[in-house]
């Protein structure tokens, strides 16, 4: 292998002082997060308290013990859910999310937003608080909710549209700017460094730029060395920001700069190259990819448009869910797999018996499949097949399946069948039957609880499958697998192996906790037309 041309080591005194400059430590931004979080409760404490004071005129505390007014003590209960309900939303609303551009706007579209969901889930507690407990008499005023919905969002709006503005003024001093790295050198390149350059408070640092062109040039800047032309030692620069390479110095550069967002300009970036980088620097760093306007017309589904100064940048996920995204679904996943557990426990000990007394062998299939991020893990489901049963069979057929060959169908044109070995004498009379109701499946609800799975999601390949994937495929890894998912309730076997990648990776870039809904609800037809067994 020739290595004279392989990247000489960076200089670790200047890289250092680049990757910092303009940013603040690590701790500054979580401490500053859970500063505005803790205001944010005092604050929704102290609507509701004003509202009722306005409202009533009466005491809050007792003036002769260290407690609640009589007046008050109805809404205390109220008060003690208002907070945590109020600071959720906001959160669920990514309030939060203090990077980047913003609008202010936007940003009040958010709060309202925010502050009427609030309200709205503050009344439905009311009732039924009031339903189930002491107070069922008592007759609330709803002058109070109307008073704490307006003061809740005059103050809300107040304190985060201030904090937005205090933000603008310290990103005009170069002080906590998102290091950027911009792909490309044409004309969209040009105007994304200057609109970001001129307009600082946008909150980017554009650190260099990378090139399209596999020139096999060297370029040195003091910082980074990367494949310079013999001819010239000279630095090079692209409107005053350093040209670090080509695409090859991609993955060096974000990790030594410590890029946390990429711009892409030029539509000739090959497009495995940049979903390779997606899927490792994007989930390992967290680092975000946007496409300049010139690149509308090779979106993938879920992206999202901000307007960034004068530019319209599209954001390409680099995670299917946010951090809180993650917190409900597992939270839902914990509750939902923990009951059903409970409850269909004397259907599974039924289908244990009907399995030891159908065939020899164990009540329960461990199988090796493949989850998030390529992790491996042991799932489980009922024993449908002969204790000696041939894998290589299926290995064979889904290899066909994959590979998109005709004889993949073993179904006719009319009602195709993917996926599946025809007239499979393995499987025994009883799992044919669970097989048909998908009831084989139910034990993978221990795997939801310890994590490995979702209620949710797509299916959990073996790993022989995963070996056969190409590159667009193994994006469909992104998400835990799921018991049921889009699908198994679109189609399920009738669909060829792309079809069932394509509508995986549009749950995955559309997900939310409606679609979620959606999908459970719809799996039961899906279960009593017998599709697991088609």
């Amino acid at each position: 292998m020739e290595l004279a041309n392989a990247p000489e080591p960076i200089n670790p005194v200047d890289a250092e002082f680049v990757a910092k400059e303009g940013r603040v430590p690590n701790w500054v931004m979580p401490l500053v997060k859970g500063g505005v979080f803790v205001v944010d409760a005092v604050l929704a404490a102290a609507c509701f308290i004003l509202a009722f004071i306005i409202r009533h005129g009466d005491p809050v505390f007792s003036q002769t013990a260290w407690a609640w007014s009589q007046e008050f003590v109805p809404y205390a209960g109220i008060l003690f859910f208002l907070i945590p309900v109020r600071v959720s939303v906001l959160i669920y609303s990514k309030i939060y999310r203090l990077r980047g551009a913003f609008s202010y706007t936007a940003e009040f579209i958010k709060i309202f937003r925010a502050t009427l969901v609030g309200s709205l889930l503050m009344i439905t507690f009311t009732f039924l608080f009031r339903s189930g407990f002491a107070f069922r008499d008592f007759s609330y005023s709803r002058g109070i909710f109307l008073l704490d919905f307006g003061l809740t969002l005059g103050v809300f709006s107040f304190f985060h549209l201030g904090l937005r503005f205090i933000q603008t003024r310290i990103r005009k001093r170069g002080v906590n700017l998102i290091p950027t790295l911009v792909v490309g050198a044409n004309g969209e390149a040009r105007q994304t460094i200057r609109e970001l350059k001129q307009r600082q408070y946008l909150g980017y640092q554009v650190v260099g730029m990378i090139t399209t062109e596999n020139s096999g040039k060297k370029v040195k800047r003091g910082v980074l060395d990367f494949p310079r032309n013999k001819e010239s030692s000279q630095a090079t620069d692209f409107e005053g920001v350093t040209v670090f390479g080509d695409l090859d110095c991609l993955p060096r550069v974000i990790r030594e700069m410590a890029i946390q967002e990429v711009i892409i300009t030029d539509s000739g970036v090959p497009s495995e190259k940049l979903f390779e980088e997606m899927m490792q620097s994007g989930r390992e760093r967290r680092v975000e990819f946007r496409l300049a306007p010139s690149l509308f017309n090779c979106l993938p589904q879920k992206t999202s448009v901000e307007q960034v100064g004068v530019l319209p940048l599209v954001r390409l996920f680099c995670e299917p869910l946010s951090d809180t995204e993650r917190f409900f679904k597992r939270l839902c996943d914990v509750l939902l797999s923990t009951v059903a557990l409970v409850v269909l426990m004397p259907l599974g000990l039924i289908i244990s018996l009907l399995i030891k007394l159908d065939s020899r062998g164990k009540i329960f299939f461990k199988q090796e499949r493949v989850g998030m991020d390529g992790r491996k893990f042991l799932c489980y489901k009922f024993r449908t097949m002969q204790a000696d049963a041939d894998e290589g069979i299926h290995r064979e057929s889904y290899k066909k399946n994959i590979d998109g060959k005709v004889d993949a169908n073993s179904g006719d044109i009319q009602k195709p069948v993917f996926g599946k070995v025809k007239n499979d004498s393995r499987i025994t009379k009883i799992g044919n039957l669970l097989r048909r109701s998908s009831l084989d499946e139910l034990p993978q609800l221990i795997n939801v609880l310890k994590g490995d799975m979702s209620i949710v999601g797509p299916r959990p390949p073996i790993p022989y499958e995963v070996e056969e994937y190409e590159a667009w495929h193994r994006k469909r890894l992104d998400m835990k697998p799921g018991i049921t998912g889009l699908w198994q309730v679109s189609g399920r076997n009738r669909l060829t192996f792309d079809e069932m990648v394509r509508i995986d990776l549009f749950y995955i870039e559309n997900w939310s906790i409606w679609l979620d809904i959606k999908i459970m609800i719809l799996t039961l037809p899906a279960v009593l037309r017998g599709d697991g067994a088609k």
